[in-house]
């Protein structure tokens, strides 16, 4: 899904490959972005009541955490704060200092509700099928465990309560990433075959009975 929105490309980033909650995105603030560190902390959550937005703590205790951001996010980043620096100069005493990371044009807090319509929105221009915006936490999980990360340090970004929560949760996807771990493990280590036995570039050959001659 390509979005022409540079003012949203770091939210979608942090979402899709980090999966925070609309409610967690919504109330990140910038003091909450340490720029060194390369992580975002999340503290905050914005809900909306019979459509009055409330902050609050996030989901659950273990969802207060540091996520760390990859160096595109962090890029993304930092052009979104000089984009908006920008915009508060334009708008000087119109500008709504709500101290969010994303914010409406003139600087106030987004509806978490605004966050997904927006996101179904540029779903439909792209004609993409219905997509849940909490389907985005799904990809960022599938992602991580693709990318061979561990299942507690995925437990971790996305805030669940434990990891069995994350296992269970993704029972579907883990045997075939674990078929996959298992290929780019053998692959690791180069070897020809030869007949009757395997022999690997360690100077050890190994018979297909599994004898082995040093």
């Amino acid at each position: 899904m390509a979005v022409e929105a540079p003012e949203q490309a770091s939210m979608w980033h942090v979402m899709i490959y980090r999966g925070t909650r609309r409610g967690e995105t919504a109330g990140l603030g910038w003091t909450e972005v340490y720029d060194k560190a390369a992580e975002i902390e999340i503290n905050t959550q914005l809900t909306e009541v019979e459509y009055e937005v409330e902050e609050g703590d996030p989901k659950s205790e273990v969802s207060t955490r540091r996520v760390p951001l990859d160096d595109e996010g962090m890029r993304l980043l930092r052009e979104h704060r000089a984009r908006q620096r920008r915009e508060r100069l334009r708008l000087g005493p119109a500008w709504v200092d709500s101290g969010r990371v994303w914010t409406r044009p003139d600087g106030s807090a987004l509806r978490p509700s605004w966050i997904g319509d927006e996101f179904e929105r540029h779903g439909r221009a792209a004609g993409l099928p219905p997509i849940r915006l909490h389907d985005l936490r799904h990809v960022a999980a599938t992602l991580m465990l693709a990318a061979g990360i561990d299942l507690k340090v995925v437990q971790e970004t996305l805030g669940h309560s434990s990891w069995v929560v994350t296992r269970d949760t993704y029972t579907s996807v883990l045997p075939e990433l674990a078929r996959s771990a298992a290929e780019a493990t053998v692959a690791l280590v180069p070897r020809r075959k030869t007949p009757g036995r395997w022999v690997f570039s360690m100077g050890i050959e190994v018979s297909r009975q599994g004898g082995s001659n040093p």
